[in-house]
């Protein structure tokens, strides 16, 4: 029975290696695989690819897959790159009842994890203050979380 678990936790090890390295190999981290061809090159059943991509290449883990099945069936794997989902985790903390000082600490977070420059900090806060001033929660919300986004895509 032992045997049995470490085969496949080897089985899943080695497809997730063979992704890895071929998602390595190219300049937009993103690879387009056909699933039966990964798995009659690797020997195994085409649903232990899908186990694999459904647990280890999760957007948590950062990764972004898409899945089509039949005969032109494919598997589109894209690697999110870390700073996307820093900025987009410090988008989701941003609601109507976000005060100042908690905006603020995102700020700061942002910049210790060497997200922004204190140049770009200091702006943003300074945004931060007129938004605050002037802007209903509501729109205030949108706002703040339509920055962090954007900084995401200029990254």
């Amino acid at each position: 029975m032992e045997q049995v678990g470490e085969t496949m936790g080897n089985l899943a090890d080695d497809i997730e290696k063979m992704i890895l390295h071929k998602l390595a190999n190219e300049c937009e981290d993103i690879i387009v695989l056909k699933r039966n061809e990964m798995a009659e090159e690797i020997e195994c059943a085409p649903s232990q690819i899908s186990y694999v991509l459904s647990t280890r290449f999760t957007m948590e883990r950062g990764f972004i897959v898409e899945s089509r099945r039949g005969s032109g069936g494919f598997v589109r794997i894209e690697r999110i790159p870390v700073h996307t989902l820093i900025y987009e985790d410090a988008a989701k903390q941003i609601a109507e009842d976000t005060i100042f000082s908690e905006a603020i600490d995102i700020v700061k977070s942002l910049t210790t994890q060497g997200m922004l420059t204190g140049r770009e900090a200091g702006l943003m806060l300074h945004f931060f203050d007129i938004i605050y001033e002037r802007i209903a929660p509501q729109e205030r919300s949108a706002m703040l979380r339509s920055l962090l986004l954007k900084l995401s895509e200029l990254t």
